[in-house]
């Protein structure tokens, strides 16, 4: 198993916006396309509030780039994203990276 973890840094004040754009939108299009979430989190202290850290758990890259590319290619989550986006940009930064599990991790 491996590990995605993404950062969404937000326009300020649009961190609602994304939370609720996951929470209504993006989870069930994941689902459809079995897209496996491993745990959402927001900053609490750290270097901004307006982020949503979030990990996707993966058997394989080659999982990740099927799956992922489909997801982002869905009419439905275009359509989805750009109506979200209609009063403006929600986020402003992604920072993705793929993280593997050592030896004596607790998640594997």
């Amino acid at each position: 198993m491996i590990y995605e973890m993404r950062q969404y840094r937000c326009v300020p004040g649009r961190l609602p916006a994304l939370i609720k754009r996951f929470d209504t939108i993006t989870l069930k299009l994941w689902e459809k396309h079995g897209i496996k979430q491993a745990g959402f989190f927001t900053t609490l202290i750290g270097e901004s509030n307006q982020e949503l850290t979030y990990f996707l758990a993966w058997q394989s890259l080659a999982e990740r780039e099927t799956k992922w590319t489909a997801f982002m290619t869905d009419p439905e989550w275009l359509e989805a994203r750009a109506k979200t986006e209609a009063d403006g940009q929600i986020v402003a930064n992604i920072v993705s990276q793929i993280l593997a599990p050592t030896a004596f991790s607790a998640v594997k």
